[in-house]
């Protein structure tokens, strides 16, 4: 055992005595040269007769060419059909009391017509103490119908309705 000891302990002087790589000094690097740039003659060249911007002036086939694609562009715009905004709104109207009669007051809600108004599906939806509201459904374009004019027209039913309230507005 102190055979082997004594001889890693020499061979550990030996190596500490030794110059490792790390310790060696590196050669100096070649310095880098630029590359060489080339001269750019300044004589006379077709540089003049390149417009890199456009020219302010067209020919007549240009201009032909140019009416004739925003005539051709107007008249397939034309041909789609205008997308017409819609909206889905879920209105409460409230009775003035548990004594309304409820069906009377749908009719007279759904009695409301108008240009861009259609009137979808409704529900009775207990409010408190015996009183119900009507929920009902309706579609509305947006540009013919506004929520306020809704409003007041349900409203004029002033014997069955106490007030109208917007539960619910989603575009379609």
């Amino acid at each position: 055992m102190k055979a082997a000891l004594q001889k890693l302990e020499s061979r550990v002087a030996v190596l500490e005595k030794a110059p490792t790589k790390a310790a060696v000094p590196c050669a100096k690097a070649a310095p880098v040269q630029a590359a060489p740039v080339k001269q750019v003659a300044n004589g006379d060249d077709d540089d003049d007769d390149l417009d890199l911007f456009g020219s302010d002036e067209e020919d007549e086939d240009t201009a032909r060419i140019k009416q004739e694609r925003l005539d051709a562009y107007a008249a397939k715009k034309s041909k789609k059909p205008a997308l017409i905004a819609k909206s889905s709104i879920l209105l409460d109207v409230k009775p003035w009391d548990d004594e309304t009669d409820m069906s009377m007051l749908e009719k007279c809600v759904r009695s409301v017509q108008m240009d861009g108004l259609l009137w979808g599906a409704s529900k009775l939806v207990p409010v408190g103490y015996g009183i119900k509201k009507l929920q009902i459904n309706c579609v509305v374009e947006d540009d013919k119908v506004g929520t306020d004019i809704l409003e007041e027209e349900i409203t004029k039913f002033e014997d069955f309705v106490q007030s109208v309230d917007v539960a619910a507005f989603n575009k379609i």
